[in-house]
């Protein structure tokens, strides 16, 4: 029958043991979280968690019941120290569980501030996992001063959250503008409009020169160009890396994330990586994604291969950030794009559409869902609508999906 063990008890991986076990598998499933909480969302943890608009139960992927009557074992608050390939083992303290496949749903670690410029001072706080937005709730108190370090999308959404809440807020980004690494600048100007006129302050073009404190904790952010912020706590939203750790040291390929292949398998025939921390081939480039959308679609991938049906992947990008009463949804990957066509905008709805040569690639579209949807549609049935026609107000964004 068989044993699969799933390390990474996130997004991927319980989208993996869902498959296997919905696919008719029937061999032991053992999934292993390092985390004490069975598999979450964690999209609406700098949202509506952190807002105290959802429960934890809420959070939950699945319910406890379904792990049992599906019989997945769920073994969590349980790291894995290592992995034997040659045996096909991994070890949770002084136990060996042998695999016959083993799936790496690792997912990514929050890049920290270095302590040298006073990183590790207390009340410094990255949002990642459950227990960091726990840890960081009660410092979101109206009157209080927050400093975000980076103009991320993770970033802008915790400077959301503290100005609903009455929080004084500045915005630190050390490139010339927010989101710059992942948006055109029409949608960066939209962002910044929007935080400006919510009373966020963003500074751009400004680095963090160092934290500085009184008894180990955080009190102030001096910046690159001079100036002083009062900082009662900070929020770290500097990126992500992908948690490599485990395969590293396990021999296993690396290359921007865990190599694998189109079928989700890494250099070793026994292993598979699904998620943030895999990165695959697309073309004669490889690519690793940060997504719920790609975690799933991923996960699910490996599952349909460890028994035996060959996919390929073909990645469907989208991605999504809500900020304040804002909700942009992304189709598509941007990169390369030379153009960007402006639909809107119409009342709080517009967006925009990049192009590479004559070929859509990406749409940003905030509060625009139809927009979004037909431009998901478009990008993912190699339709590129002319540019003109998607600009004109009168034209009926469904029937370009007939042209």
């Amino acid at each position: 029958m068989g044993q699969v063990v799933v390390i990474g008890a996130g997004q991927a991986g319980a989208s993996c043991v869902a498959r296997l076990r919905a696919k008719g598998y029937s061999g032991r499933i053992i999934l292993i979280g390092d985390e004490p909480v069975a598999p979450y969302q964690r999209p609406p943890l700098s949202k509506a968690y952190l807002l105290g608009e959802m429960e934890m139960e809420r959070l939950l992927l699945r319910s406890p019941d379904f792990y049992v009557e599906n019989e997945i074992e769920l073994r969590l608050g349980q790291p894995v120290s290592a992995i034997d390939t040659a045996a096909k083992t991994v070890t949770i303290g002084g136990e060996h569980i042998v695999y016959d496949d083993l799936v790496l749903a690792t997912g990514s670690i929050p890049r920290k501030l270095p302590a040298a410029i006073g990183g590790d001072l207390a009340g410094i706080y990255t949002v990642r996992t459950l227990a960091d937005i726990d840890a960081a709730r009660h410092e979101f108190q109206a009157g209080r001063y927050l400093v975000v370090i980076g103009g991320g999308y993770i970033g802008l959404e915790a400077a959301a959250v503290a100005a609903k809440l009455g929080l004084t807020v500045h915005v630190v980004e050390m490139a010339p503008r927010i989101l710059q690494r992942v948006a055109a600048p029409e949608t960066s100007a939209y962002f910044r409009s929007l935080h400006g006129r919510k009373g966020v302050v963003i500074l751009e073009g400004t680095g963090l020169a160092r934290l500085e404190g009184d008894n180990d904790r955080v009190t102030d952010a001096l910046l690159t160009d001079g100036r002083r912020l009062k900082a009662d706590f900070v929020i770290a939203g500097v990126g992500i890396v992908p948690d490599t750790r485990l395969a590293e040291a396990a021999g296993i390929a690396i290359e921007n994330g865990i190599r694998v292949d189109a079928h989700g398998r890494t250099s070793d025939p026994h292993v598979w990586a699904a998620g943030d921390c895999a990165s695959f081939p697309v073309g004669d480039a490889r690519m690793r994604l940060e997504s719920v959308g790609n975690a799933i679609d991923m996960g699910e991938l490996v599952a349909d291969n460890i028994l035996g049906e060959g996919q390929v992947y073909d990645p469907k990008p989208w991605f999504w950030s809500d900020q304040y009463d804002t909700k942009l949804q992304i189709a598509g990957l941007n990169a390369g794009y030379d153009r960007i066509v402006t639909r809107g905008p119409e009342g709080d709805a517009v967006s925009f559409w990049y192009y590479r040569g004559d070929r859509l690639i990406a749409v940003d579209a905030m509060n625009d869902s139809r927009a979004y949807m037909v431009g998901k549609r478009l990008i993912e049935g190699g339709k590129s609508p002319d540019p003109a026609l998607v600009a004109d107000p009168a034209t009926d964004l469904k029937a370009l999906l007939k042209a």
